[in-house]
């Protein structure tokens, strides 16, 4: 059973950064596809961004093009969301989850997904 960890929540203003990582102690996550997903609250997790299990493809929401980037740090054995330009509506509990293949062309789907962390907050507020 592959265990996630994210971390890298937090408070922060509109208009700034966070990065948030995603680690899986003991497991190899250059064998996996991972994904990234938020849950606002009152509203249905969706997905965010996706970087394949090599590292070339990842994908990404319309609501964060252009302002988040997802990586996949091999050596490290973490994968990274840097968030940019951060908006209140950005505010959720963000998860990331795991599959063996996929975000070759599109997001992963959530219901595609094997494993999972069990989030990291991040709230955006003046």
């Amino acid at each position: 059973q592959v265990q996630l960890v994210e971390s890298g929540g937090g408070l922060v203003q509109p208009g700034g950064s966070l990065r948030l990582s995603c680690a899986a102690p003991g497991f190899t996550l250059g064998a996996y596809a991972i994904g990234w997903f938020r849950q606002a609250p009152g509203k249905e997790r969706e997905g965010v961004s996706c970087v394949s299990r090599g590292g070339g493809n990842t994908n990404y929401a319309d609501a964060v093009k252009g302002r988040f980037t997802v990586s996949k740090d091999i050596a490290n054995n973490t994968v990274y969301l840097q968030m940019n330009s951060l908006k209140p509506e950005d505010t959720a509990l963000y998860y990331c989850a795991a599959r063996f293949t996929g975000c070759m062309r599109t997001l992963i789907k959530e219901i595609d997904m094997l494993y999972w962390g069990k989030g990291t907050p991040v709230t955006v507020s003046s």
